[in-house]
């Protein structure tokens, strides 16, 4: 969870078992493109694992 969406909403205080609405189309359409990637003619973003490390995301 990006630090931000942790501090603005509720799921700073949300417990292990709790249950949390999860908007799929949202989820299924990040999927598609971590999937497909370029072959869905998504361009880059330029965003990888190392730079999300480096500023604590991951």
């Amino acid at each position: 969870i990006v630090p931000h969406t942790l501090k603005e909403t509720t799921l700073g205080t949300t417990l292990q078992g709790d249950a949390v609405n999860l908007e799929v189309d949202l989820i299924a359409r990040y999927l598609e493109r971590l999937l497909l990637g370029e072959k869905a003619g998504i361009p880059e973003s330029g965003v990888t694992m190392a730079l999300l490390k480096d500023n604590g995301f991951a």
